[in-house]
C-alpha cells in the first residue's frame, strides 16, 4: 500500500510502502489504480483552505490557500503516477522538486520493478503550520493527517490487492516543506511519521 512518502517503512519508497511488493507512498500517500487513480486523486479541497474573501484581504491567508492548493495538486499527481507506476503523463514535476520529487520517482521505480501499482487514493486533513513570506524564497510547512485506508497496492498483472504490513498505521502525520519558486509553490520535502497516528 502506498505509504512510502508517508512512512517509508522498511526503507522502501517515500510515498508507497513497496516492501514485499507493496509500496507505501511517500509518507503513506498514494496512488490510485492504474489510470483509475486519476478519478480518485485527492484534490486541494481535502485540505482546509481559507475562504476566497478572507484570502484576498490577507496576504498570509492567500499564501496559505496557495500552499494548500499546491499540496493538493502534488498529491493528485503522485496518485496518478503510483496508479500506473510511471510519472510520465503526470504534472508531478510542476508541484514537486528536490527530495519530494526524488522520493516519488524512487517509489515509482520500486513499484515498476515489483510489478505493483496503486488503486484508490489517500485522504487528507492538511493545514499550514508555518509560513514565512520574507526573504528571497518564501517557505511554508504543511502538517497533514494522511489516511491511506482507501489507497491499496495491487499486482499490475492480476489486480490482486496486497495486504498492508501488520505494523502499518492507516492514519498518520505527514509533514511537507514548501517553497515558492516564482509564482508557484513547490513541495520540496515530504516526511511521513508512522509513530504519530491521527
Amino acid at each position: 500500500m502506498p505509504w512510502l512518502t508517508a512512512v517509508r517503512i522498511q526503507g522502501c519508497a517515500t510515498t508507497v510502502l513497496i516492501t514485499g511488493g507493496l509500496v507505501v507512498l511517500t509518507a503513506c500517500g498514494g496512488g490510485g489504480n492504474s489510470d483509475s487513480s486519476a478519478t480518485n486523486s485527492p484534490s486541494a479541497s481535502s485540505a482546509s483552505t481559507p475562504t476566497a474573501s478572507s484570502a484576498s484581504a490577507d496576504p498570509q491567508a492567500q499564501a496559505k490557500a496557495d500552499v494548500l492548493k499546491a499540496y493538493g495538486a502534488f498529491w493528485g499527481e503522485q496518485v496518478k503516477a503510483y496508479a500506473k507506476a510511471d510519472i510520465k503523463g503526470t504534472a508531478l514535476k510542476k508541484y514537486a522538486t528536490k527530495e519530494a520529487l526524488g522520493r516519488a520517482m524512487g517509489d515509482v521505480l520500486v513499484m515498476e520493478k515489483a510489478g505493483t501499482a496503486t488503486t484508490g487514493a489517500p485522504t487528507h486533513d492538511a493545514k499550514v503550520t508555518s509560513l514565512t513570506l520574507t526573504g528571497a524564497t518564501p517557505k511554508a510547512t504543511v502538517q497533514d493527517c494522511l489516511d491511506i485506508s482507501g489507497w491499496k497496492t495491487i499486482k499490475k498483472k492480476t489486480g490482486t490487492v496486497q495486504p498492508f504490513p501488520s505494523a502499518q498505521p492507516l492514519r498518520y502525520v505527514t509533514t511537507a516543506k514548501a517553497e515558492k519558486w516564482g509564482k508557484q509553490w513547490m513541495i520540496t520535502e515530504l516526511t511521513p511519521d508512522g509513530t504519530r497516528t491521527c
